[in-house]
């Protein structure tokens, strides 16, 4: 099984909370947020493509990539690394490159917590400036989830 549970819990409509056991160790998960080699493999939802990823992965340091959909409209996401403690949390900021509320910077906190050999990982991600935006982020991420579980079942 490619990951045990998911589940999405909205604490406030400014925020998106999601949570999902992944069926490899916190090690493995978390090392899949590091380097654009892995992120290459799962970013972006369900048929989008990677054109690029640049990771700087250190606190201060910078990340910047560009999604494709399959109908060939670009989207580039960047932000910083706030806080990095290996394996059990990341933050950063991320943001839209392309112009209006899309524009809006917010602060993505992901812990990963082992739970016998397999990963829960909790991922929080706030403020959005409308239900609407927030609801696509759900799905976006929801899909890039399902996309890292194939990809740490093919690297375990």
């Amino acid at each position: 099984m490619v990951a045990r549970s998911s589940a999405v819990r909205h604490t406030a409509d400014d925020e998106l909370f999601i949570e999902r056991v992944f069926d490899a160790s916190p090690r493995l998960v978390f090392k899949a947020w590091t380097a654009a080699e892995y992120q290459m493999h799962w970013l972006g939802p369900k048929d989008f493509t990677v054109e690029f990823c640049e990771i700087d992965f250190r606190v201060g340091g910078k990340y910047r990539a560009r999604i494709r959909s399959p109908e060939g409209q670009d989207y580039t996401m960047y932000g910083v690394y706030r806080e990095i403690v290996a394996p059990e949390r990341l933050v950063f900021t991320f943001a839209w490159e392309e112009a209006g509320e899309r524009g809006l910077q917010t602060l993505v906190t992901i812990d990963f917590i082992d739970q016998g050999g397999k990963t829960l990982m909790s991922f929080h991600q706030a403020p959005f400036q409308s239900l609407t935006e927030r609801d696509g982020h759900n799905g976006g991420w929801t899909q890039c989830f399902d996309r890292l579980a194939a990809y740490l079942v093919a690297t375990v």
